[in-house]
């Protein structure tokens, strides 16, 4: 039976409750990292996918879309654990960043890789970009030494440095808008048509540590996961933000062990949001938090789409394909349980989920 239809997922109305068959199937990625996921990334032209791990290494996977067979492809190495790995806009280049401070790319054609860019202090997060009017593409890359830098790959000194508020946790880019979540909550955005200044400083409206930033596919907002099981929906125009911001509860376990739904009131354990990623076909988007779950919801509508069965450990990072149908999330350590919860026994693994409409689309407003 074809990867892309093994998904059990039922098809009635209650589709959003998990009945613990929806994982079954799902495919466990060969020679995984020897330590913590940091990032997963799918290349945006073919089904490769790129994980980042705190064990200096990059690895590079060939996944076949139809079997869910995969293989690796290539692998290069930090001097530290890497923290960042995405893909360039054509899919033929991988850049990272990590605890070296160093900003690499690597060739995929050439399996050779450079040292572009350096910081001052650990590199969290890297992307590529395109910026002003003629989309000149260029590395961006943002570290705790609070500065953002600019990376043309020819040259070893940035094309431009911005001052940060704080420290870089997380950052994101989708059309002309760039989002970094700093620490104390401090949030930059810029304008990648004037990408050397920053555009809007704001607070997170989320009372607690940011953990993540993820940019509407229409370039327009951002959501924001928190350590408290929280997420925001933020519109960079005030009248739409006016109009459709919101923040919802998630990835929290009530007494009899369920996970809550966006109106949900009561909790007893919470749990960090991990993760939040946009489908690149349907705008619905995922996350993924410290208590072992992932859900799909439709933010429009301000509703889960399907909640899954939890799993005996941290979900880490997650990443769609780029006709999402695959949905890749990574079980490793998030430290959430301090140095006591780092077992021998952990699992390391990265796992592909095939998705179905079922699952992720929109539903039909009644």
């Amino acid at each position: 039976m074809s990867f892309l239809n093994r998904s059990t997922t039922s098809t009635t109305s209650t589709a959003s409750a998990a009945t613990g068959q929806e994982l079954a199937n799902d495919i466990t990625v060969n020679n995984a990292p020897e330590d913590s996921i940091s990032d997963l990334s799918f290349s945006p032209t073919q089904d490769l996918l790129a994980a980042a791990s705190w064990d200096k290494k990059v690895r590079i996977y060939e996944i076949d879309a139809n079997s869910g067979q995969n293989q690796g492809r290539a692998l290069y190495e930090h001097e530290g654990p890497v923290f960042s790995a995405q893909w360039s806009l054509d899919g033929q280049r991988v850049i990272s960043g990590g605890a070296d401070k160093q900003v690499k790319i690597f060739d995929l054609a050439s399996q050779q890789q450079q040292q572009i860019g350096i910081h001052d202090a650990p590199v969290k997060s890297v992307r590529y970009v395109e910026c002003g009017p003629t989309n000149t593409q260029v590395v961006v890359s943002a570290s705790w030494d609070k500065t953002l830098k600019y990376w043309d790959t020819r040259s070893p000194q940035p094309i431009s440095t911005i001052t940060l508020p704080e420290r870089a946790y997380t950052m994101d880019a989708s059309q002309k808008l760039l989002v970094v979540g700093c620490a104390d909550r401090h949030l930059a955005i810029i304008d990648l048509n004037n990408p050397q200044q920053i555009f809007k400083t704001s607070i997170s409206p989320l009372k607690w540590q940011t953990r993540v930033v993820s940019c509407y596919p229409q370039g327009n907002g951002f959501a924001i996961g928190s350590i408290e099981g929280r997420c925001a929906f933020q519109y960079i125009d005030d009248s739409e933000q006016n109009k459709f911001g919101f923040s919802f509860r998630c990835h929290r376990k009530t007494p009899n062990n369920t996970t809550s739904a966006l109106r949900s009131s009561s909790e007893s354990h919470i749990y960090a949001v991990n993760d939040i990623v946009f489908h690149p076909v349907y705008g619905t988007f995922s996350t993924a938090g410290s208590d072992g779950t992932f859900c799909y919801w439709d933010k429009d509508a301000r509703q889960r789409l399907k909640s899954f069965p939890e799993l005996n450990c941290s979900i880490t990072t997650t990443a769609f394909n780029k006709t999402g149908n695959i949905f890749a999330y990574a079980l490793s350590y998030d430290w959430a349980q301090g140095h006591q919860g780092n077992r021998s026994d952990y699992p390391t693994q990265i796992k592909l989920h095939a998705t179905n409409d079922n699952e992720i689309k929109q539903k039909k407003k009644r």
